[in-house]
């Protein structure tokens, strides 16, 4: 089972993972994307709300989404 699905989201951003009892906290860009993926929804969705919400440039916000993902593999949660 991918470990994503487990996180459980606040509204304010913290994270926290049942499995390893770990939290963090994630800025609204990071939050929207964690919420986007745990939706199974496709980056390109997730980009789109993301340059809507925050009125983001496509170009930064395809670097933040690939930023963010690289950091979830990173600490295994991808």
């Amino acid at each position: 089972m991918n470990r994503l699905t487990q996180l459980a989201l606040s509204d304010e951003g913290f994270v926290f993972d049942p499995l390893t009892g770990e939290s963090f906290t994630v800025n609204p860009t990071g939050l929207t994307i964690l919420r986007g993926l745990k939706a199974d929804r496709s980056l390109e969705s997730i980009g789109r709300e993301i340059s809507d919400q925050f009125e983001a440039l496509p170009e930064e916000t395809e670097r933040d989404i690939t930023d963010f993902i690289h950091h979830l593999r990173t600490y295994h949660l991808l």
